[in-house]
């Protein structure tokens, strides 16, 4: 605990433990240190009088990054129940000064990216069984201390040695030895890693005797100035080498030759969350939030926690009364003396609320340790603490638009007809573009097009690191984004990642990198003839042509690439499609409806203001694809997939008459067609699809194609029943129970093969003719979606569709 007689006060601590920040809290009111010495990254010792600031709130983080590589970067977390913060926050109280003494960050940052200085599995030069036990190891001294006190659990032997330390009443046992003398703990931990350490040495962690050379030096220098007046805060595993007789020219021989990096630090916010994970001091913690209970509870605090256990069930919907609190607290003491611990840990907690509050189920407990046990604090940094201009900008963004950043998960839903919520989307998106995911759009809602998004958000500590790492690109958010753009258009190589960025380039409103963006997407446009990467790339570009409006973005320069992609992939579908295996035909059906639904997007001829050739216009468009789909459907060498498909897109479009359709499905399904080849014309024509996610509707209300199918199925011969089988089922196995049930009925009865045919191509399903008085009755309903009251019919009819 100390270098001799007189020396130093090594205060060796478990991180973020709420029983260590207790000890080392009573051991300085006892001491009244002049000097504090922390371990951590000296880069920090600026940064430090912050911590004194109200405005400053724990969790929070020393961030240090690679001035020239952000993404090289570490964390020192600090909770308030961490005994470094405790001890930061004594010094800066009572006067006296405070530093920190660990290696420098510009050097544990130069060792991460270089594999000389990683910690490896080198042998002990003194051979023999030690030399066995130490190569490969890392050794847990907490574990090697728990199972030899008997613990099978190491976390469970630190909670009652160390961390039910002085927690108040002790209800249900004594408490722990050295209660009353606030060095003793210290002195015991001690003499436990000093035999650790004649054991294992430096236990697999080679470069902490790097780390631990230059923590000698810096006592050395603080020793000079302030006597043996003079505290250290480390962690208990690092005592007995700060306490070992070195000499200077010995620890400076260790530091020689260190690689370096230009670093930059600041403090950040941290969570709970994150202190669950290993990170920065290498300790990480199970239970963040009952840590922070233990410390922050003045007395009683088993009783504390159940209650706010009880609390939390509540809010929740469960039926939680006082008395089950009160039954709580005491089984969780029966069971603490059961296992003979001094005070009822977690786990006894844990067993009693399963127990008592949750009849048993472990559901109810999944909340309780997300909620309560790890817990989803976010703490608070100063303005005044350092920051890349780009966080700046984005604090700033942040509080405008109200988007506090929270460490819980939340939905937020968005009307982009409001300026608040468009602003609030066109950050988000920015911030995706940069790398930096604060939120992700909510499955199910994003990509729809419309006025509204919804989004899933969430603030992650990393996201600092990945906003240093974005701030090459700009000191604004927008600016950063732009060039960011800019650089991803000019390097990407493939057609649908460019057409892909245009379309986010829309959404995040970056309308000064469209021209770059442009550029790059008519060059790769121009020099890519695969029909495949063209069905790729249109449907982002159709997507915004049609919903560009909604964000009062310019769209007129995608109009003439959109037209002349969808033009060339009328003219090279049919020659691509033709003499593919089965998985090329699978994947060109997918690219068969996805340009369909692409081109089903492009404005309309009133809408044609797109700067597109003359004579090739969206209508056009449409009819080429017609056109190209026409061919497809009656080319004997195209694979029987895509011919039916192209049929049953026709069919849907009314661009093919119900008498034609019926023919080209004879022709597929006559004799002499082969059956697994007849089977893959029903699978492309009656099956569901991106386009088409109801297939099976069209037997439903159009008996004669049924009756050819069912005819087709029972005249197949045995030994070919076998090799189609599976493809009906696949086919079939995709409608919805109650088609399938309606199919099952209709085929039983025997449908008409020769019944009635529809005087006109309609839609199948629907009537020939529209019904008026049913239609209108549609109209009061969607003047409240689009809130256009005040509008008449007919421009609501235009609007709607």
């Amino acid at each position: 605990m100390t270098d001799g007689a007189t020396g130093p006060l090594l205060l060796g601590v478990r991180h973020h433990g709420p029983g260590s920040a207790r000890a080392v809290r009573a051991a300085l009111d006892a001491a009244a240190p002049a000097a504090v010495l922390i371990e951590g990254p000296p880069e920090g010792d600026a940064l430090l009088p912050l911590a004194a600031d109200e405005r400053m709130r724990p969790p929070v983080a020393l961030l240090a990054h690679a001035v020239d590589d952000p993404g090289r970067a570490s964390f020192w977390p600090m909770a308030e129940f961490s005994p470094e913060w405790v001890a930061v926050r004594w010094a800066l109280d009572h006067g006296a000064a405070v530093r920190f003494i660990d290696l420098p960050a510009t050097h544990t940052l130069a060792m991460a990216g270089d594999p000389t200085w990683t910690d490896g599995e080198g042998e002990g030069a003194d051979g023999g069984e030690a030399d066995e036990r130490r190569q490969g190891l890392r050794v847990d001294p907490i574990a090697v201390l728990a199972g030899t006190a008997g613990y099978d659990d190491p976390e469970r032997w630190w909670e009652d040695v160390v961390e039910h330390r002085g927690t108040g009443a002790a209800p249900n046992g004594p408490p722990a030895t050295g209660a009353h003398d606030p060095l003793a703990v210290f002195a015991q931990l001690a003499d436990a890693m000093a035999a650790l350490r004649e054991t294992y040495g430096h236990g697999g962690h080679e470069r902490d005797l790097v780390r631990e050379a230059h923590m000698r030096l810096q006592i050395r220098a603080a020793r000079k100035t302030h006597g043996d007046g003079i505290a250290v805060v480390c962690g208990a595993w690092h005592v007995p080498a700060l306490t070992t007789r070195t000499t200077v020219t010995a620890d400076r021989a260790l530091l020689k030759g260190l690689p370096k990096v230009k670093t930059g630090i600041t403090w950040v916010p941290w969570t709970h969350r994150r202190l669950a994970r290993h990170s920065g001091y290498g300790a990480g913690i199970d239970s963040p939030g009952w840590y922070g209970h233990l410390f922050g509870a003045p007395d009683r605090p088993v009783e504390r926690w159940l209650t706010k256990v009880a609390g939390l069930l509540r809010d929740e919907g469960r039926i939680v009364s006082s008395a089950h609190v009160i039954e709580a607290v005491r089984l969780a003491g029966t069971l603490a003396a059961m296992r003979g611990r001094p005070l009822a840990g977690l786990t006894e907690t844990i067993d009693a609320v399963r127990a008592v509050m949750c009849d048993g189920s472990d559901v109810p407990l999944d909340l309780i340790r997300d909620r309560l046990i790890i817990g989803d604090a976010l703490g608070e940094v100063p303005d005044t603490a350092p920051a890349v201009p780009l966080q700046r900008d984005l604090t700033r963004l942040q509080r405008t638009l109200r988007l506090k950043p929270e460490a819980m998960e939340r939905d937020l839903d968005l009307d982009l007809r409001k300026e608040t919520d468009a602003a609030r989307s066109l950050l988000l998106h920015r911030l995706r573009l940069l790398g930096v995911g604060w939120g992700e759009p909510a499955a199910g809602r994003a990509g729809t097009g419309t006025f509204r998004e919804s989004w899933r958000l969430r603030w992650e500590p990393e996201l600092h690191v990945r906003v240093a790492e974005a701030g090459v690109w700009g000191t604004t958010v927008l600016a950063a984004a732009t060039a960011r753009a800019e650089s991803d258009a000019t390097s990407a190589t493939a057609l649908a990642d460019v057409t892909s960025l245009a379309e986010r380039c829309l959404l995040a409103g970056l309308s000064d990198a469209l021209p770059v963006v442009m550029r790059a997407l008519a060059d790769r446009a121009a020099l890519d003839a695969d029909v495949g990467h063209l069905a790729q790339a249109l449907p982002a570009l159709a997507r915004s042509l049609r919903y560009g409006d909604v964000r009062s973005t310019d769209t007129a320069a995608l109009g003439g690439v959109a037209t002349g992609l969808a033009l060339r992939i009328c003219v090279g579908l049919p020659p691509a499609c033709t003499g593919l295996d089965a998985d090329g035909a699978a994947e060109m059906r997918g690219h068969l409806d996805a340009v369909h639904s692409a081109i089903r997007l492009l404005p309309g001829p009133a809408d044609a203001g797109t700067g597109g050739a003359a004579g090739s216009g969206p209508q056009d468009v449409a009819g080429r694809w017609a056109d190209a789909l026409g061919r497809l459907a009656g080319r004997d060498t195209v694979p029987g997939v895509l011919r039916g498909r192209a049929a049953r897109l026709l069919l849907d479009d009314g661009r093919l008459a119900e008498d034609e359709a019926a023919r080209l499905m004879g022709l597929a399904l006559s004799p002499g067609t082969p059956p697994a080849e007849a089977a893959a014309w029903i699978e492309g024509f009656v099956g569901g699809g991106g386009a088409d996610p109801g297939g099976g509707m069209l037997l439903v209300h159009d008996e004669r194609l049924l009756g050819l199918v069912d005819a087709w199925l029972t005249g197949v011969p045995a030994e070919a029943f076998t090799d189609v089988l599976p493809l009906l089922r696949r086919t079939f196995s995709a409608y919805e129970p109650g088609v399938r049930r309606t199919l099952g009925e209709l085929v039983r009865r025997g449908p008409a093969v020769d019944g009635p045919a529809r005087t006109e191509a309609a839609v199948p399903g629907f009537a020939a003719e529209l019904d008026a008085s049913r239609a209108d009755a549609v109209l009061p309903l969607l003047r409240l979606l689009l809130g256009t009251e005040d509008t008449d019919d007919d421009e609501l009819l235009g609007a709607g569709t």
